[in-house]
């Protein structure tokens, strides 16, 4: 499971090293992906089969689907993990998430996020003011 929120650091080279809590669950290599809320998506090998074979039996026929396809897989790739425990974060993802050097790699259960430092500290303080309410809705569905 992977949770807890790390800061790090990208450096000149594009390299970041993943939280050391995170190293041995990820594995040698990881898949990333374009993100929702402007952050990047690290999975392992064995959670982004998963995910794909989910997407790969969406309708081909519907818009929204093939979109969406497009948006994950045309912007997915593999990225190994190096001996240092680095990987290396390809500039066309780095970009779309607007990350700077400084980043917040946020563990959500079965996936990383990698988000540029100073955007998740305002996400957070945004989802903080409305973790009640969020929580009513949750509660309403019967999540909690």
């Amino acid at each position: 499971m992977l949770i807890g929120e790390y800061t790090h650091t990208i450096d000149e080279k594009n390299r970041m090293s993943l939280p050391v809590k995170f190293r041995k669950e990820m594995g040698k290599v990881v898949v990333l992906a374009p993100g929702l809320d402007h952050c990047i998506f690290m999975f392992t090998k064995d959670q982004w089969k998963t995910i794909s074979a989910k997407l790969a039996d969406s309708s081909m026929l519907q818009a929204d689907s093939r979109s969406f396809n497009r948006f994950m897989f045309g912007g997915a790739i593999e990225a190994a993990v190096d001996g240092a425990g680095r990987i290396l974060v390809p500039d066309f993802l780095k970009e779309r998430a607007g990350l700077r050097s400084k980043v917040a790699v946020i563990g959500v259960e079965t996936r990383a996020e990698i988000w540029d430092e100073k955007r998740w500290s305002t996400y957070k303080r945004e989802v903080d003011k409305a973790a009640d309410t969020l929580a009513e809705k949750l509660g309403n569905v019967g999540v909690l």
